[in-house]
């Protein structure tokens, strides 16, 4: 009979719950350095949030990309990036906002479609404001910070306040942690920084909604236990599930952030470092804070669920 996969012991019994004081003081490490690298150094905001054009050239034969940028620096157009994405032949191009309004913008193309020839295939070209940028920025920020409520009252009612207010507190971990590392490397923030962001906490919160499960189940089953036992048996419970399911999604990831290009890179890291951290997250933070706040023994049970400490008492006297 196929029993399942385990890769731990059934019986496994790691002591999480003794190790939160040291994993609370990595976690304020992260959460205050993201926080103040942000505020010394800001972010590096892409052409989504700060204006400026993009474009998306396909050349006849693989890209010279150190051609190209020595041909558009001599414009006098600002900052201008290449990046190859998908195959040499495909090329991003992003060029700072010009002055001058949307008239400037349009020159800045056109010079750019001169200077690199008629044998180049556009496929798109976009020019973001600045007015654009600042909304993009403000939606962002609401749209994290909507997701968080949700979660927080969906939790809150699923479970109890303890579990909503701790699995935001990690939720937020979370994010601050993906922020700092854009900060931190200067990496390029963009939609799809805000996209890492969600995906994190939406992976995040389903890891944890499990452990909150098992924790939940374990409090009315064992009405004698002390809370931190029941916590420990429950992330121990869960442990291989928490496990395989986090390394298979960052084989994938991996795999995608190596193999899949720049651009598909760019857009894998934060999310592989999301899964990561939320996996830590879900295991070292969301559970043990729980002692913090009184979490008791559900007294509320069912009458007929029977009482597995007297029972587990009852097979221990007869062996």
């Amino acid at each position: 009979m196929f029993k399942g996969i385990h890769i731990l012991p059934t019986e496994t019994k790691i002591n999480f719950v003794k190790l939160r004081f040291m994993t609370y003081l990595i976690s304020s490490v992260l959460v205050f350095g993201s926080l103040a690298t942000y505020f010394i150094k800001d972010l590096n905001y892409g052409i989504d949030f700060r204006g400026g054009i993009m474009m998306e050239i396909r050349t006849p034969a693989p890209a010279d990309l150190s051609n190209m940028r020595h041909q558009l620096s001599n414009l006098d157009l600002g900052d201008v990036a290449l990046q190859e994405y998908g195959s040499p032949q495909d090329i991003l191009i992003r060029l700072e906002q010009q002055k001058g309004g949307e008239k400037s913008q349009m020159v800045a193309v056109q010079l750019i479609k001169d200077t690199l020839g008629s044998e180049i295939e556009y496929r798109r070209v976009e020019s973001v404001g600045p007015k654009v940028g600042k909304e993009l920025v403000s939606n962002s920020i609401q749209a994290i910070l909507w997701a968080l409520v949700a979660m927080l009252i969906y939790i809150w009612f699923r479970f109890e306040w303890q579990f909503g207010l701790c699995a935001i507190v990690a939720l937020a971990h979370d994010a601050l942690t993906i922020l700092g590392l854009y900060a931190v490397f200067d990496l390029e923030f963009n939609l799809t920084a805000i996209v890492g962001i969600l995906i994190t906490i939406g992976y995040s919160i389903n890891d944890t909604v499990v452990i909150y499960d098992r924790i939940r189940e374990n409090l009315r089953k064992y009405k004698k236990k002390p809370v931190l036992e029941i916590i420990n048996k429950s992330i121990n419970e869960t442990l291989t599930r928490t496990i395989l399911t986090s390394s298979s999604t960052l084989l994938a990831l991996f795999s995608l952030y190596f193999f899949g290009g720049e651009v598909i890179a760019n857009y894998s890291l934060p999310i592989l470092v999301g899964v990561a951290v939320g996996t830590y997250s879900s295991i070292f933070l969301a559970a043990p804070l729980l002692l913090s706040f009184k979490l008791k023994v559900r007294k509320d049970i069912d009458p007929d669920m029977p009482d597995f400490n007297k029972i587990g008492a009852e097979k221990a006297a007869k062996s």
